[in-house]
Parts: structure tokens; sequence; C-alpha cells
């Protein structure tokens, strides 16, 4: 334990210090620009050199620009339309269109904001002479929002819990279940009856899957019929979903088992392994505002992945076909924990 005591503050150091409190940077935007002006790659240029926003897709029609809001490759996107440079150099006010994915609201908010001081800019830019005069620019900004148009924050965090509250309660309890029968000297009993390792291994690991399920269950129903977070999704995509990530924390439960000696330090082994996972995934944070070091660092954490399906999923309705990356990356982290842990488990016995 005495390892953990001592990182535990820098790893809370580091964590706060980078990512509490900093400007969310680097926000994926999708660009549809019918006009194809100078112009129209001014405005494009504006918001890739304010440094908060990154070009990551740029679709040629409004299906295509929807589509990349529903699979995640952008937050926000901006409609040029055709005309738009005929507009200011004829000195008539023109129009730009603001798309933005409310699934996750902080960061939806914080990009609205950022576009509308953009906009705004190259208002006075384009039309200096309006500005001089009114205050204002030319330019007028249509915003929509999709998915979540109140941006509620509650919308955004009952989906996230259904994932975090699984985490939590399987790797807490499944790191307690072998080390507290070792501590207790009854590991050596079971082997000695005719129960085998494989059923010793289901009789821990099925009940810790109906526990997790009632909990889901519990969270859906009460997010839907009390928060009134609306689903727009599918049972079966966000239930495969969370059944991957399942393994993983299962897995994960299982080698701080292993590795712990006592109960106590499977419980603060496994707080020490949540932080982590709680503060870089986007659960808490935007992990747009994270350093790019940082930000990297989070595609190794697997609830990364399954916020992205389940928020996705719950408030667009977004499948399988939309989804196949984060599917892909979680079914990759599950089953590699979890084998991980189950050829740890197997081989602690062993011994």
């Amino acid at each position: 334990m005495l390892p953990i005591l001592f990182i535990m503050p820098i790893v809370m150091l580091l964590m706060f210090g980078y990512v509490v409190g900093s400007d969310i940077k680097n926000i994926q935007l999708a660009v549809l620009d019918s006009d194809h002006s100078v112009q129209s790659q001014q405005v494009v240029d504006s918001f890739v050199n304010s440094t908060y926003f990154t070009v990551s897709a740029r679709p040629t029609n409004e299906a295509q620009l929807k589509t990349a809001l529903d699979g995640g490759q952008a937050v926000l996107a901006l409609d040029i339309p055709k005309g738009f440079s005929d507009s200011i150099r004829q000195h008539r006010s023109s129009q730009i269109g603001v798309v933005v994915d409310g699934s996750d609201s902080r960061t939806s908010q914080q990009a609205l904001q950022y576009s509308n001081g953009i906009i705004s800019a190259l208002g006075a830019q384009f039309y200096p002479q309006v500005a001089a005069a009114a205050g204002a620019g030319g330019v007028n900004v249509q915003t929509r929002i999709f998915y979540n148009p109140t941006l509620r924050q509650v919308n955004t965090m009952v989906p996230a819990l259904l994932a975090f509250i699984l985490l939590m309660s399987t790797t807490n309890v499944m790191s307690q279940a072998i080390v507290k029968e070792r501590e207790r000297g009854t590991l050596e009993q079971l082997f000695v009856t005719p129960i085998g390792r494989t059923d010793y291994l289901l009789g821990k690991l099925l009940p810790y899957v109906g526990v997790a399920f009632i909990q889901v269950c519990v969270t859906f129903i009460v997010g839907v019929l009390w928060f009134q977070v609306p689903f727009n999704g599918s049972l079966l995509v966000i239930g495969s979903g969370l059944m991957l990530f399942m393994l993983a924390a299962l897995g994960i439960g299982m080698l701080v088992s292993l590795m712990s000696g006592t109960r106590q330090q499977a419980q603060q082994t496994s707080q020490f392994i949540q932080m982590p996972q709680m503060m870089l995934s986007g659960f808490m944070f935007p992990i747009d505002a994270f350093p790019r070091w940082l930000f990297y660092l989070t595609y190794l954490i697997p609830l990364r992945y399954i916020l992205v399906i389940v928020r996705s999923n719950f408030l667009k309705g977004s499948t399988f076909m939309e989804l196949w990356p984060q599917f892909a990356a979680m079914a990759l982290f599950s089953v590699g924990i979890f084998a991980l842990g189950l050829s740890r488990f197997h081989k602690r016995l062993a011994d």
C-alpha cells in the first residue's frame, strides 16, 4: 500500500492541475462549405487559427453533416450556404449555420460560446461600416442544437452514470471477492471439495453480473421516468456496449483482488485505478480540454469508449454502424483485460 499512498497525491495533483480549469481546445469541427469562396475559407481559417477547433470532417451535404454528428466525428458543424461571399460583396446581410451536438452539454456550451465570438469578430471584419455604426456585424448566425436542445446537463450525466456505476460496483465488489476468502483461509478449503476452479469462477462472476444488471436497469428507469431524460436509442446497442464494458470491469476487479493481500489494500488499489478513469474519460471533464499528451493517454481508458456509446445511443439513437470504432475498441480492451485477469486467476490459484 505504501507505493499507492505516495503516488496518489502526485497523480491527483497532475490530474487536477492539467484537467480542471483548462480551456477546451481542439474541438472537432465539421465544415459544410457550399460557397467555396475566399470568404468562406476565411471563416474556416478563423475557427482553426483560434486553436479552439480542429476540422475533423468535410461533409458535402446535410445528410453527411448529420452522420458526422451522429458518429461523434464532430461536436460543432459550420454550414456556409452558397452565395455567402456574394452577400458580403453586395453589403447584404449574410448567414452562417451553426449546428451543435448537445449530447455532451459542457463541451457543447463552450463550443457554442467560442463560435459566437469568432463569428462576431468575422462580422466586424466583413462589414466594418456596419460594425462602426451599429456595434455589430452583418453575419447572422442560425444556431441548431441537435439531440439535447435545452443543453440540460442531466441529459448528459444520466447515460454516463450507467457506465460509471457499473464500473464502480463491479470493480469494487470483484476486487474484494478472492482476497476476502484468502484472508479468512476458506479459499484452500474450497479446493479440497469437488468444486473446480471453473465452478468457483462462475460462482463468483454470475452474482456480480446479476447485481450489475439490476443496477443498470434501476438507473435507466429512474433516469428516463424521474429525470425525464429522453431515450432515442436501442436497448440492444446500449446493452451490448455495457456488456462488453462489464467484462473489462470484472477483469480489472480480478486483477486487483489477485494483486492484493488484504481487503483494505484491494479497496485502496481499486480507488486508485478508478480515479484516472473518472477524470480522463470525459465523465466529469471534457477531454478536449486536456493537453495533447494527456489527450492521447485517454485512448487507453475503456470508460472513454463506453461513454461515447451510451451518450450517443441514448440521445442520438446512433446505431452499430455509427459507433463501430468505439465498439471495436471496447471489444479489444474488454476481451484483453478479462482474459488477462482470467489467466492470472488460474495461475494464482494453481500456485
